[in-house]
């Protein structure tokens, strides 16, 4: 099973060091299995479904058209962690938002909805909740314009109303919160209860139903073999806060990225790096901290491995299986891993171990339209840097200082990856040798199709 929030910052869970939202089964859940502490994500809320759902950065992936949207209309000769898990039999349900068939509650592509890529159920919008949420049972449109505040609940009813029809089968469930994406809103159980206002409301509603999740596996006698992972889609929307900071007033409607820079839409560590508990007891180590590199990137090659399953060969795969992360063999752990950080078809850095090297870009870059002037961020964020900027993360986690004059052959190396990245992937002014494209039937693309 699969918990993801929506806008869910790194500083928003009690055991990851929110000072004031209250969450005290994410904290249990943590105390019971595993927090990860470098677990990241993409930086806007599209891109990062569609890399949990195939594995792969959302550079890669081919979409309808073959345009590179800022929110991917994943096309459907794409492979999803659904339609994986079916090869063995697994019943499949997806419980929230789904994003990936048009940024749109109308007017999206029904052929491209969940019930057509590996779900054998679906109850939940088809896309964020900024002004409406329509909520769909299958393909079948049950409330226009519905109740937000009953969402997270009604989405953990079903979750669960599944979990026991299948308890005698095996089970993947999907469960994209559509909160605490604004608009928020939340049930009166939980209005106007936590001293974060109505942001703290939406969290701790969230985790008081992850306890309802954890106790419904466990009364059904499947917590031996059930792993439920939580966590959240990007950082923090810090344009709902005063001044883009940490969320931290009554009145702000956005989350915390806690010690890390900046949030949602940046590549700084606070809109990507993301809270992430695993939890599966008599597998996963309770009380266990996992400090690995991980991703969203791996969540498919490793439930395929947990399954039996096999990932698609026929293409290129960006996650890896990380059992070995999930059962506390820490000394398995790939040593020289590299995370990607692209901010839509621009590559921005590159992380290996401790260090993080941002790579020379303008302060407005071209590949990151609609973003180039990104409104979303501190405007003490929306920097450039004329000179590969190197972060040891371990001693720098605000990212602050550059340290490339001390550390140059470490800086070469980070260079080198990025480079390797661009010939395999792509950056805004090159096409990658293994970006896909399902629909052309002339020549590859030279740039990548981003609309105008």
């Amino acid at each position: 099973m699969i918990i993801f929030t929506d806008d869910q910052g790194y500083g928003d869970v009690g055991c990851y060091g929110s000072p004031d939202i209250r969450t005290p089964r994410l904290d249990a859940m943590a105390a019971e299995g595993m927090k990860f502490t470098s677990f990241y994500a993409q930086p806007i809320c599209g891109p990062s479904r569609a890399a949990l759902m195939t594995g792969c950065y959302p550079m890669r992936v081919a979409e309808r058209g073959d345009t590179k949207q800022i929110h991917p209309i994943l096309h459907s000769d794409e492979i999803t962690i659904a339609e994986i898990l079916k090869t063995k039999g697994y019943a499949t349900a997806c419980f929230g938002k789904w994003d990936l068939a048009k940024h749109a509650q109308e007017g999206f592509f029904m052929d491209l909805f969940p019930t057509r890529q590996g779900f054998d159920y679906f109850f939940g919008t088809p896309t964020s909740n900024d002004r409406i949420a329509n909520l769909y049972r299958n393909e079948t449109l049950i409330e226009p314009k519905t109740d937000m505040a009953t969402l997270t609940r009604r989405y953990t009813d079903e979750a669960i109303g599944f979990m026991r029809k299948h308890k005698e089968d095996p089970f993947f469930v999907y469960l994209p919160h559509t909160m605490p994406h604004t608009r928020l809103d939340a049930s009166p159980q939980f209005k106007g209860k936590s001293k974060r206002g109505l942001y703290g409301d939406v969290i701790e509603e969230i985790d008081f139903n992850v306890g309802r999740v954890l106790d419904a596996v466990t009364e059904m006698g499947l917590a031996d073999n059930t792993y439920v992972i939580f966590t959240s889609d990007n950082g923090p929307w810090l344009t709902k806060n005063k001044d883009y900071a940490n969320g931290r007033l009554p009145s702000d409607h956005g989350g915390s990225a806690g010690p890390l820079r900046s949030g949602k839409v940046s590549t700084f560590e606070g809109g990507v790096r993301v809270p992430c508990i695993v939890w599966g007891p008599g597998r996963v180590p309770a009380g266990t901290t996992c400090d690995s590199i991980a991703s969203t990137l791996d969540l498919l090659p490793t439930l395929a491995a947990l399954a039996d399953a096999e990932t698609p060969s026929d293409r290129v795969i960006d996650g890896e299986d990380i059992r070995h992360l999930f059962h506390g063999e820490f000394d398995k752990a790939t040593a020289d891993k590299a995370y990607y950080y692209y901010l839509r078809v621009h590559l921005q850095a590159v992380r290996q171990g401790q260090w993080k090297l941002h790579l020379p870009r303008d302060a407005e870059p071209i590949g990151a339209a609609p973003f180039r002037r990104n409104t979303h961020i501190a405007p003490a964020d929306r920097i450039g840097f004329d000179s590969p900027f190197l972060v040891d993360l371990e001693n720098d986690l605000g990212e602050t200082t550059n340290v490339a004059d001390e550390h140059p052959q470490i800086t070469q190396r980070l260079l080198g990856l990025a480079e390797t990245m661009r010939e395999d992937l792509g950056d805004y002014n090159r096409v990658g040798k293994n970006m896909r494209f399902f629909d052309t039937n002339g020549p590859r693309p030279t740039t990548p199709p981003v609309p105008q």
